[in-house]
């Protein structure tokens, strides 16, 4: 069954088609803590050609720059990951819709929380391009630790990606951004201590044909906040071609 939003229709997420089952997905172990790889899987695994590249989306919002990529790369999979119910049932509905009008067939949408999905499910270096964009910049001190680019994140991030693989990020919220800078410096100048990688090589994110002006991926939220003056910012982290 789908959430209401209000919108009059109940939304259909397509289970096992586009939105992934709790069966798909599977158990975790008891003894997780003791054995971390337990659980972790290759998500290709999910997708009907399983050997194309994989670019997972943590956040997706309403789905707009996930429905765009799909179209535009088509010999891609992309995995979508949102944990919020009323989004995640928004998002699956509207790939389902583009599914049924032929427009993509290379997309799915798991409801989780994407860090602990990183961390306890996904197999060493399967991932192509990680996303994360326009991510919630928890603005109170307190509840900095919220979010989602922490170490241990990035960590995640560097282990599940392939060499060569990039971690793509914007955000237009000013002292979000310094806090990514910061764990810029940490990443791509070294490596904090107690992690089992090395440095992210930093690259500029490109803008997309379809962002607006002051845009750089196109996104239903990037669409309507820089028509309220907002400006973008972005980067790209590649794991280096020779890690392992």
């Amino acid at each position: 069954m789908g959430a209401d939003l209000g919108r009059g229709k109940a939304l259909d997420p397509a289970e096992g088609v586009v939105a992934i089952t709790r069966d798909e997905l599977g158990p975790l172990p008891d003894d997780l803590l003791e054995r971390p790889d337990a659980a972790r899987h290759d998500p290709s695994r999910w997708f009907e050609y399983p050997d194309r590249p994989l670019e997972v989306e943590v956040g997706p919002g309403k789905g707009g720059y996930l429905v765009e990529a799909a179209q535009a790369r088509p010999e891609s999979n992309f995995l979508a990951i949102e944990q919020d119910p009323d989004v995640y049932y928004y998002t699956a509905d509207r790939v389902r819709r583009h599914r049924e009008a032929g427009a993509i067939m290379n997309a799915r949408v798991l409801r989780a929380d994407a860090v602990a999905f990183l961390r306890w499910r996904v197999v060493d270096g399967c991932v192509h391009t990680l996303h994360l964009y326009y991510s919630d910049p928890w603005p109170k001190r307190k509840h900095h630790k919220n979010r989602v680019l922490q170490d241990g994140f990035l960590a995640d991030c560097w282990r599940v990606l392939r060499p060569g693989g990039e971690l793509r990020l914007a955000t237009d919220h000013e002292e979000l951004w310094a806090f990514y800078e910061q764990q810029f410096a940490k990443w791509c100048e070294g490596v904090p201590d107690g992690f089992n990688a090395t440095p992210f090589v930093r690259e500029e994110l490109p803008k997309l044909p379809s962002a607006p002006e002051g845009g750089l991926i196109g996104s239903n939220f990037e669409r309507k906040f820089t028509q309220l003056g907002a400006t973008a910012r972005g980067a790209i982290l590649r794991k280096d071609e020779a890690a392992r």
